[in-house]
């Protein structure tokens, strides 16, 4: 006799129970801020993936991208960044793009970001641009830190599409403290 194990299904919440009444009747929507501090892969592919199921599921989603996670906005065809010697070394260090980002650990000159997407292929599982794609699709917001765009050297113009203007360390916070969830990837 042979005995099947199968994982029981999660409970998943309706639209309508995302949402809560307010005091005048209305629904208020759930809302998440996502900190993006890190440009690597396995974190840049969290950080899109949970901002897109948010938004499908009817969440109001932003993403503040300071530090290296800011990396994951800059153009495709931007090699360099930065107006001094300083500033160019970095991204030199770790070239800025969302197809160019590394994996934090076994990263093995480019092999462990190759295997990874390789996988990811494999079982269906969408590359960061594109889950950044439907993200923005979805209506996230991303809004790029002004104080690390400053410090690296990283102007507007270099940013893709779609992205909102920079904002200080004050803003991110005040979104955080009104929002229902804040993930600091």
């Amino acid at each position: 006799m042979t005995a099947t194990l199968t994982r029981p299904e999660a409970p998943t919440p309706l639209a309508d129970e995302l949402d809560e009444p307010v005091a005048d009747g209305a629904v208020k929507t759930k809302e998440l801020v996502i900190v993006a501090e890190s440009g690597d892969l396995e974190r840049t592919w969290a950080t899109t993936i949970l901002a897109s199921t948010a938004a499908a599921g009817e969440m109001q989603v932003s993403i503040f991208f300071t530090f290296w996670g800011l990396f994951t906005l800059v153009r495709p065809e931007v090699r360099l960044t930065g107006t001094n010697w300083m500033q160019k070394m970095l991204a030199m260090m770790n070239r800025p793009g969302i197809d160019h980002a590394k994996l934090s650990k076994l990263n093995f000159a480019g092999m462990g970001p190759w295997m990874m997407k390789k996988l990811a292929k494999q079982y269906g599982v969408a590359e960061p641009r594109e889950l950044l794609q439907m993200a923005q699709a979805l209506g996230v917001r991303l809004i790029p830190c002004q104080m690390t765009m400053d410090m690296m050297g990283i102007t507007a113009d270099q940013l893709i599409d779609g992205v909102e203007p920079a904002v200080g360390a004050a803003t991110a916070l005040e979104l955080m403290t009104n929002a229902d969830a804040s993930l600091f990837i």
